[in-house]
């Protein structure tokens, strides 16, 4: 039997030594393998937003697009071009029937009219009833005025309605003031003359507007509310239509070629009425052949003299 010595038991104590870390690092790595773990929290889905579908833009429709006293000048201008040339009018023209309009014709831009006048679109103030007196006289053309066929051939189409005057410009204001020598009657006249007109057509069938009745209005007034050198405006609302053959001009030269055309352009007129630019009120609106007065009394309704 051997005696323990001091070599012997510092060997078995550094074999007990090993021996225990050997064993230690081995239960902590059991240990670790074994212990439930922290998890970590998924992560929060981003919610997509559906995707929303994007209106197609939608056009306005041709018919509900107003047209300007410019628009209709250039009607007018296309219709005596090719009249003139002995063409057909343009398609992309001749397809604005229906489509809407409001036109303003200042008139009285003078100043007032004397009382025994007989001017056919004329007002004055009465400073002694304080009153306003309109008078607007339609155009009436009679089967004969619109004749254009080469062979004469008559035609039981007559219209009723407007001048437009100065068709070089498409200022719906009057003038500025200055002198003229050039007639101012409703009768087309040539160099110079009225050369655009606004009217709505019938035939033996159709009922015209007023026959020739003018429309008349007194309203009552403050002095300072008389329209002065702005004169008044004659407001013509409705749609293009068209003359016997459809088309929505009218066109003619009965002076010949070397004339320009005198064009009517054929229109339905939904409402006529007067304003003031002075005061920016409406005087009367007329639709078909009643007058309607707002805020006026009966007595309003007396013809102007």
């Amino acid at each position: 039997m051997n005696e323990p010595n001091l070599r012997n038991s510092r060997l078995a104590l550094a074999g007990g030594l090993a021996i225990a870390v050997v064993v230690g690092g081995a239960g902590f790595l059991v240990g670790r393998g074994t212990s439930p773990r922290e998890i970590e929290p998924a992560a929060t889905p981003v919610a997509t937003p559906p995707a929303v579908a994007q209106p197609t833009p939608s056009l306005p429709d041709p018919r509900d697009i107003i047209k300007t006293r410019a628009d209709l000048i250039a009607l007018a201008s296309q219709a005596a071009d090719a009249f003139a040339s002995g063409r057909p009018l343009p398609g992309a023209t001749a397809d604005l029937a229906g489509q809407r309009f409001e036109l303003r014709l200042p008139f009285g831009c003078r100043g007032p009219s004397d009382a025994g006048s007989d001017s056919a679109m004329r007002w004055r103030y009465d400073d002694d009833a304080k009153a306003l007196r309109v008078h607007v006289s339609p155009v009436v053309w009679s089967s004969d005025d619109l004749r254009t066929s080469t062979d004469g051939s008559a035609s039981d189409a007559m219209a009723e309605g407007f001048w437009i005057p100065r068709p070089w410009t498409a200022s719906e204001t009057c003038p500025p003031a200055q002198d003229s020598i050039a007639p101012t009657g409703t009768d087309a006249v040539t160099l110079p003359g009225q050369t655009v007109a606004i009217a709505q057509f019938s035939d033996s069938a159709g009922q015209r507007l007023r026959d020739g009745k003018p429309y008349e209005s007194v309203v009552r007034a403050a002095p300072d509310e008389a329209p002065g050198n702005q004169g008044l405006q004659l407001r013509l609302r409705g749609r293009i239509g068209g003359t016997a053959d459809r088309s929505p001009v009218s066109c003619r030269q009965p002076a010949g070629p070397e004339q320009r055309p005198i064009c009517i352009i054929a229109v339905t007129f939904d409402d006529v009425a007067i304003d003031n630019p002075q005061t920016g009120k409406t005087l009367a609106t007329w639709g078909g052949d009643r007058a309607n007065l707002p805020d006026r009394s009966p007595t309003d309704r007396a013809t102007v003299n």
